[in-house]
């Protein structure tokens, strides 16, 4: 049996870019691997005035051969290899190197573009096509494909703008900003440091921003501990308890976290704004992505005609009562016409 390659099968597939040079290829013309350019080759002589022709057509100035619009790039094994594949190969390298100059790309690419089509042309030649186990896997990776080519048309339309700003409309009434809370704090390596500072800043008329510059060791300490609006999740669980659990102008008892021991002050406490649509357009899209897959797969599924059968290829039977299915709801007795009705007794 055939084993399955690693993904990466060429080291240098790690130093091919990204599909920011495409452009860059395409408005340069593939210069690597054309002919000289018009500056540098050596300018022809200017020919006399009179030597110049006389007829509109011919003395129009000899345009250049237009340049193809897929050229073919190389050939292996009498297999071509175009730019349309170069820009395919380009789109699917790692985003990390996507600043490399077209012309280290270039070569790059087509290298290991020809490398793939010599493997395959051997493999061709010794008739791998016809393995069963080959025949298999490219069944498989077929259906795969055309698993995301349906999905991809069923998708589309929930994920244009207009669809994804309907949706932030729509849950744009029960949407509400998050609650922040503006607060100071105190930052100490011990316990009593932190009793010490707590104890200060209770007398009355202390500025907490003066203790904090003058015992926080924390990062902030310079601006009085000012931790500025900030949102629960900012913060880690521990601190953040307990600074939502404090009203404006109130302070904390000493709180320990992995950072050391926190005297906090809250200075205030709002609403933050709704996100707006640009702001939340990513999360509209994933969950708009998500809700469209789960309804595409089900729909297409449940139109499909199914057969189900047993680990031994016979038919599975339906389920019943005695399985502990559910029973079907009663149906109401179909409406009869007139004509078939029976006729009510006659009273004696």
């Amino acid at each position: 049996m055939l084993r399955p390659l690693p993904p990466r099968l060429f080291p240098m597939r790690s130093l091919l870019l990204s599909t920011v040079m495409v452009p860059a290829l395409l408005s340069a013309g593939l210069a690597l691997a054309q002919a000289p350019s018009q500056a540098q080759r050596p300018a022809a002589p200017a020919a006399p005035a009179s030597a110049q022709p006389s007829t509109p057509q011919a003395a129009a100035p000899q345009a250049a051969n237009p340049q193809p619009a897929d050229p073919v790039v190389a050939r292996v094994e009498g297999q071509e290899i175009r730019l349309s594949d170069v820009r395919d190969a380009a789109n699917e390298l790692p985003d990390e190197l996507r600043n490399a100059p077209p012309a280290m790309l270039y070569p790059l690419i087509l290298d290991q573009l020809v490398a793939q089509k010599a493997l395959v042309a051997r493999a061709r030649a010794e008739n791998l096509q016809n393995d069963p186990e080959v025949q298999r896997r490219i069944a498989r990776a077929t259906d795969q494909e055309l698993q995301q080519a349906i999905l991809r048309r069923e998708v589309a339309p929930a994920l244009s703008e207009q669809a994804l700003r309907q949706r932030y409309e729509r849950e744009s009434a029960s949407r509400q900003g998050e609650e922040e809370l503006h607060a100071r704090h105190i930052l100490v390596p011990t316990e009593a440091a932190a009793r010490e500072a707590l104890a200060e800043v209770r007398r009355p008329g202390t500025d907490f921003a003066e203790v904090a510059k003058r015992r926080s060791t924390g990062p902030g300490a310079q601006q009085g501990g000012d931790l500025g609006f900030f949102k629960k999740s900012d913060m880690i669980p521990e601190f953040a308890e307990a600074a939502f659990a404090l009203q404006p102008g109130q302070i904390s008892e000493p709180v320990q976290t992995q950072f050391g021991w926190h005297v906090i002050k809250v200075e205030g406490r709002r609403t933050a704004p709704p996100a707006s649509f640009e702001e939340s357009q990513e999360a509209l899209r994933q969950a708009a992505f998500e809700e469209a897959v789960n309804a595409a797969v089900e729909r297409i599924r449940g139109a499909a005609r199914v057969e189900r059968f047993n680990l031994d290829g016979s038919p599975q039977r339906p389920p019943s009562l005695m399985d502990g299915a559910t029973p079907p709801a009663a149906q109401p007795p179909a409406a009869q016409s007139p004509a078939a009705s029976p006729a009510p007794a006659q009273r004696r």
